[in-house]
């Protein structure tokens, strides 16, 4: 006998919206419309925030050295450079050498993106325990004779002789009434010893060149160094920092020189440059350099 096999029946789909498909329920929209609105906020507070600098880049740019960084990296770099001194154009500013610089031409030093002039400049004397820089005695010498006020800094190696080092400075450097005080620049960890020994030989640097030269030195670091390192053990120091960040706007208040670039331009210095802010006027530099 033949079996007739039953009809299946086909199972039912079920069917989803359009809008499901796709995402675009009510909410989705609402979402999508949400952030739309978040970004042009975004993009306009940004723009307008950094209108002066590309007003500048846009319509006053000067021809410049681009061999150390691309195009687009030097537009980059020049507008944050502009910005930063256009919010601290009643403080003062300044820049930094070594020999890395090679010769430099001081009578062409005046200002810094043809607008903000330079007021004061820190010159490396030292590093480690026998090191002097080649330029240093020229740049030294130089910077008077151009009216900057000068500083002296020594470059510190965690892995030699604090009290070495010290010495190399003081040998070097004769600070005179005008003259800034001594500079600690201290950036790397070492390798030989722990963190907490190398604290003992930044203090005894710090201490024998104090009483050297009869006044406090300044600390020159980086942020993140600082404050993970150096900030609970040796307050009270002057500080010069460094940060490059692009969203750092202003000097903080704790800060005494603000290094907030290394890739400035500046006439009659091959190269990129290390510009920094002065969180005072010209009393106050004054007040601080060497009485």
């Amino acid at each position: 006998m033949r079996r007739v096999s039953a009809k299946k029946t086909p199972p039912k789909r079920t069917s989803r919206s359009k809008s499901s498909k796709t995402g675009k329920t009510p909410f989705g929209r609402l979402l999508l419309f949400t952030f739309g609105v978040l970004f042009v906020v975004l993009f306009v507070g940004v723009v307008y925030n950094y209108r002066n600098g590309l007003l500048y880049y846009l319509g006053f740019k000067t021809d410049k050295n681009v061999n150390e960084l691309t195009e687009d990296e030097r537009e980059i770099e020049d507008i944050r450079i502009f910005e930063v001194l256009s919010r601290h154009d009643t403080q003062l500013v300044g820049f930094d050498v070594s020999e890395y610089q090679s010769e430099i031409e001081w009578g062409k030093i005046d200002k810094i993106e043809e607008e903000f002039p330079l007021s004061f400049v820190f010159i490396r004397a030292t590093a480690g325990s026998a090191k002097t820089d080649s330029r240093y005695k020229e740049n030294w010498e130089a910077a008077k004779e151009h009216y900057f006020v000068r500083g002296a800094y020594h470059y510190y190696r965690p892995n030699e002789n604090s009290i070495a080092q010290a010495e190399n400075f003081i040998r070097t450097v004769k600070l005179k009434k005008g003259d800034l005080p001594p500079v600690l620049d201290i950036e790397k960890l070492p390798r030989k010893q722990s963190v907490d020994s190398l604290k003992v030989g930044l203090r005894r640097w710090l201490k024998h060149v104090e009483k050297h030269y009869k006044v406090k030195p300044i600390i020159y670091s980086g942020e993140s160094y600082y404050t993970d390192f150096l900030k609970k053990e040796f307050k009270g120091y002057p500080l010069w920092i460094a940060n490059y960040n692009f969203f750092v706007e202003r000097i903080q208040k704790d800060w005494h020189f603000w290094q907030f670039t290394e890739k400035a331009q500046v006439p009659g210095i091959k190269g990129m440059v290390d510009v920094n802010v002065f969180n005072g006027d010209s009393e106050d530099l004054k007040a601080l350099c060497i009485q």
